[in-house]
């Protein structure tokens, strides 16, 4: 019975309007006996979802809104007032129908990322292309996408080459070209070209899974704001009924006593901040920025300092190699062969910078595996080829109390200030070379930050495990605060509880990785996504998938639009009761034109919040108009 007629409400609501107007008409034509039949009639059935969903509420021992509408039903019924019984439950359901409705349209953003995932993949199997079910893909199947086809799972390019678009992962609609050993993500879509793929990851461990996943998470989490108004509403449903049987009791008007209960409900009060929280977040998705729920949305909106890691973050993550320069007659190529081969057990860009070098140069690297030690936020020390090899910054050089003469630290000195990174290499406890590498400040990244003071960031920091030098020229090129360079992991996460401890509200932005401890502590972590990396989204609170600043920015000045858009509704909502319940006691408001008024101050705060779904929209396009004009 009960799943019957959840199932059926909307029948039902359409059964319930067409029994009231035939009621009507009935009374104009012939008597009054057969249009109260058909109210009564109407307010049955209508009446049954709501005492049901009541009922359920009480056994959970909560009071719902639902209970009060079923008692002033029952008062209506009592005395008569069939008109305003029949008229009052067809509202409500009414109501319910197009808050579900609207409600679906702040979920638009997650829809349409469900809609876009890949049914269908061809994969290669015993010499024969065969089509397969999604969930009937594993790992290390040879995948076949072609243009206009959507990647399924996530994985390496090892044949053909292709512009994608990676708008479901990045929200950027700018096409991508990838090649061989490039990686793509499943939900990206082929605009032109051939590739195949090796898949790495299937089904729920791919990316895009793991967005909708979150997004679908944080939809569901609630803000403090919604948490106090679930717990208010406890409170309030009850002494509402009170303050109904008081008025009664005064008055000693049974039909005052239940149009004060029927309007007293708090709907637009208890939807209002949901929905904004909702809303807010599905701009994010669709936008490239996962912000983990409604309480993350209000911290972020609080925050007044910004703490920025620079490569990865600051920087656009893909540093070269500019200059290698031997001592003691080191051949380059050797040297960069045996830092190569060391590099390979380190997880930090510029280890990976020397490795994409060494390929790049056709150099080969054994597959054997290499004993050593990793000193984060310093460099490595390894044993290869029967040398003992340190790799990384004055730091380690000084722990492992290797002597930097005067000619490397002039060479040094002067490629940092030229904005380079110096890594030194030891090998057998001599300095025989230094690796220079430079990294380009992202392009978005002055504009980002100068639009984040507008929005109300009072400072911004930089923290960095690079060389002093390096750190400055970032640091005045895009008009930092403040920055503090050479610093190890459990450095930056002493000086974000500094931060923390002196009163501030402090956002950490980093790659995800080093940056992890530090992400952590902050009162909100953010991370620059890499494509949905595990750690990235594990660790942060919001992340950006397009590694784009502008995205933070975006993120930033939408949570504060989101929190004020959630204080709007709870203002307005809590005002239209106030107004409804004065105008009930002055005898102004009656039962169902003030149940109308009721459920379209629910429609308005969903109004209102649906506003978020464009927040921002006219600035993106303007910005893709000049990246268009620009290109």
């Amino acid at each position: 019975m009960i799943p019957f007629v959840h199932k059926h409400k909307n029948h039902i609501t359409a059964i319930t309007g067409i029994l009231i107007v035939l009621g009507f008409i009935s009374g104009l034509i012939w008597n009054g006996e057969i249009k109260n039949v058909a109210l009564v009639i109407a307010t049955i059935i209508a009446s049954t979802p709501i005492s049901i969903k009541a009922f359920q509420a009480l056994k959970m021992k909560a009071f719902s809104i639902e209970l009060l509408v079923t008692i002033a039903v029952i008062g209506a019924l009592t005395i008569g007032e069939y008109v305003e019984s029949a008229v009052v439950t067809f509202l409500f359901l009414f109501g319910g129908y197009l808050e579900a409705r609207t409600l679906e349209k702040t979920r638009s953003s997650l829809k349409g990322l469900v809609d876009m995932s890949p049914q269908e993949a061809s994969v290669m199997r015993d010499g024969r292309q065969i089509n397969l079910a999604i969930e009937e893909v594993v790992e290390g199947d040879r995948v076949v996408i072609r243009s206009g086809g959507k990647v399924p799972v996530d994985g390496e390019i090892v044949a053909g080459n292709a512009s994608l678009n990676e708008s479901a992962i990045t929200g950027e609609s700018k096409p991508s070209t990838k090649n061989v050993k490039d990686n793509v993500y499943s939900g990206t879509i082929v605009d032109s070209g051939y590739i195949e793929i090796v898949a790495e990851k299937v089904g729920d461990d791919t990316a895009f899974a793991k967005i909708i996943e979150l997004v679908e998470e944080a939809q569901e989490s609630k803000s403090k704001t919604e948490k106090f108004l679930d717990k208010f509403a406890n409170i309030y449903t009850p002494a509402v009924v009170v303050l109904s049987i008081f008025v009664y009791v005064i008055t000693r008007d049974l039909h005052l006593a239940i149009t004060f209960l029927v309007i007293a409900c708090p709907g637009a009060l208890v939807i209002g901040a949901p929905v904004s929280t909702v809303a807010g977040i599905g701009n994010g998705a669709k936008n490239g920025v996962l912000v983990k729920g409604g309480e993350v949305m209000d911290n972020f909106s609080k925050v007044d300092t910004l703490v920025f890691d620079k490569t990865g973050t600051l920087t656009k993550g893909k540093p070269e190699i500019t200059d290698i320069k031997t001592f003691a007659k080191q051949d380059s190529n050797e040297l960069l062969r045996l830092v190569a081969e060391a590099e390979r057990i380190s997880e930090h860009h510029l280890g990976k910078t020397i490795v994409n070098e060494a390929h790049a140069r056709g150099i080969s690297l054994t597959s054997e595996a290499i004993e050593g030690e990793v000193w984060k936020g310093n460099g490595i020390v390894a044993s290869i080829d029967g040398h003992s090899l340190i790799v990384g910054n004055r730091k380690l050089m000084n722990t492992k109390s290797i002597a930097i003469s005067a000619t490397v630290n002039t060479y040094a000195e002067a490629r940092e200030k030229l904005g380079n990174t110096a890594i030194f290499t030891a090998i057998d406890g001599e300095i025989v070379g230094i690796f220079s590498i430079s990294d380009q400040i992202r392009e978005d990244a002055k504009e980002a930050l100068a639009e984040m003071r507008e929005n109300g960031i009072k400072r911004i920091i930089m923290l960095t495990g690079d060389n002093k030098c390096t750190a400055e020229l970032v640091a005045n090129q895009l008009g930092i605060d403040d920055f503090h360079a050479e610093l190890l992991p459990e450095d930056k996460v002493k000086f974000v509880k500094k931060l923390k401890e002196a009163g501030h509200v402090v956002a950490m932005a980093g790659d995800g990785i080093n940056d992890a401890p530090a992400i952590a502590t902050a009162n909100i972590g953010l991370a620059m996504g890499e494509g949905g990396t595990d750690i990235s989204m594990e660790t942060a609170d919001i992340v950006l998938m397009a590694d784009k600043l502008m995205q933070f920015s975006h993120a930033y000045s939408l949570s504060k639009v989101t929190i004020r858009n959630m204080k709007q509704n709870t203002y307005f909502a809590v005002g239209i009761v106030l107004v409804l319940l004065i105008g009930v006691l002055m005898g102004s408001v009656h039962l169902a034109s003030g149940m109308f008024i009721h459920e379209a101050s629910v429609l308005l705060v969903i109004v209102n919040a649906m506003r978020l779904m464009k927040f921002n929209e006219k600035k993106v396009k303007v910005q893709k108009k000049l990246q268009t004009i620009h290109v």
